[in-house]
């Protein structure tokens, strides 16, 4: 017969789980409250970021239409054939640009008034001198440009030998005019009554924590955009 052994349990008091101190609480929101801020902060730099891109992207479009317009001799609603197309940006006016067909003066061929592109008196010779005036807009098709989002254009420059700009280097450029038309893919370039080789356009935000972006155009007709750096020769 086998020994028969008693065993006997013991049972220990129960014991409640641990919870949260006040004081660690305390840390845990705090750190919470830091990576939403952090968070927060971040998404609302790359908003400004992403709206100043495509701010700078649309003013670039704006411009291809243009040269496709001026290029295509795009008819406007007058009739007027051959007419270049551009852009006209004004130091009173920072945010917003025009549109526009290069229609005044009037140009026929054999006529004087023929655009810098056109030889006088050539089939081809169109309206237009390069220079927005108001009665180039001619029709309600050709809009004006309002920015928004608190993005302005902050400066605009041109060259030729050297940098002037609206608002920088010393300088103070009134309005600026980028004109294309047929037959030849350079741009017009004026400022001030002056004639230049490139341009520049530079779009800021009106909040802080930005980097401004910016619109190059040189003289072979080359539009491009991106943030502006001091590794960007395109633009001063």
């Amino acid at each position: 017969m086998e020994p028969f052994h008693l065993r006997r349990t013991i049972s220990r008091p129960l014991t409640a789980d641990r919870g949260f101190t006040l004081v660690e609480l305390l840390v845990v929101l705090a750190i919470m409250l830091t990576i939403t801020s952090i968070a927060l902060t971040s998404q609302s730099s790359f908003n400004k970021t992403l709206i100043l891109a495509n701010t700078a992207y649309d003013i670039g479009l704006t411009l291809r239409s243009a040269e496709s317009f001026g290029l295509g001799s795009r008819a406007t609603t007058l009739g007027a054939a051959n007419a270049g197309y551009g852009i006209h940006i004004s130091a009173g006016s920072n945010n917003s640009f025009i549109l526009f067909a290069d229609t005044s003066p009037a140009g026929s061929p054999g006529s004087l008034n023929c655009s810098s592109k056109s030889s006088v008196g050539a089939p081809n010779c169109g309206p237009g001198d390069g220079v927005y005036t108001a009665s180039d807009v001619s029709t309600p098709s050709i809009p004006s440009y309002t920015l928004n989002n608190g993005v302005i254009i902050s400066d605009f420059c041109a060259y030729n030998g050297s940098w002037v700009c609206a608002h920088s280097y010393g300088s103070t450029l009134s309005a600026l005019d980028i004109v294309f038309a047929r037959p030849n893919p350079t741009p017009t370039i004026t400022a001030n009554g002056q004639t230049y080789t490139n341009a520049c356009i530079i779009v800021s935000s009106l909040q802080a924590g930005t980097i401004p972006h910016y619109v190059s155009v040189s003289p072979s007709g080359e539009i491009s955009s991106g943030q502006l750096s001091a590794s960007i020769t395109s633009c001063p």
